[in-house]
């Protein structure tokens, strides 16, 4: 547009006036991560299984990623004991490809750390390439599979552990 500033991060072209946050999730911010699950999932979470993380489940940690205001990315964890186990994590179609979800892992993995997590396990599809191979950029390596885990097309799923470091 003429008379925007602009500047590009990473190859990614972005208006200057854009503020992305890392910050723990509300209650307010329910309605648009379930917004974000239906645009990611074939079987996303309802509304109210986040109001109980937020709420009710003490091992729960939950951050979203804000653009100007407006949650465009989120993930989830429980920290039990020492292994923190992430539940799931998405980023709206229109901020995909600007390492939103890296950044996520990253202060999670961080975040579990500082709640007493030494190692970090989640499940992934084996046709979600993209998610795999971030999960292998930041140590995650295969572990075992769980069969028939989605219940959508009933795929396995991909079990990935990681070490934590302090």
């Amino acid at each position: 547009m003429a008379g925007q500033t602009e500047r590009v991060i990473e190859g990614q072209r972005m208006e200057a006036q854009e503020q992305i946050d890392i910050r723990f999730m509300t209650l307010d911010d329910v309605d648009a991560v379930v917004e974000l699950e239906h645009l990611s999932f074939t079987t996303p979470w309802p509304r109210d299984a986040f109001v109980n993380e937020l709420t009710i489940n003490q091992h729960a940690k939950y951050v979203v990623v804000t653009s100007n205001g407006k949650v465009v990315a989120y993930c989830g964890m429980w920290v039990i004991l020492d292994e923190a186990h992430i539940t799931n994590i998405a980023v709206h179609p229109q901020f995909r490809g600007r390492k939103l979800g890296e950044a996520l892992m990253r202060q999670m993995m961080g975040m579990a750390v500082l709640y007493g997590g030494k190692r970090m396990t989640l499940e992934v599809r084996p046709s979600n390439l993209t998610a795999r191979n971030l999960y292998a950029k930041l140590g995650f390596t295969e572990a075992g599979r769980r069969k028939n885990y989605y219940s959508d097309n009933q795929e396995d799923a991909i079990i990935m552990w990681v070490t934590l470091h302090e």
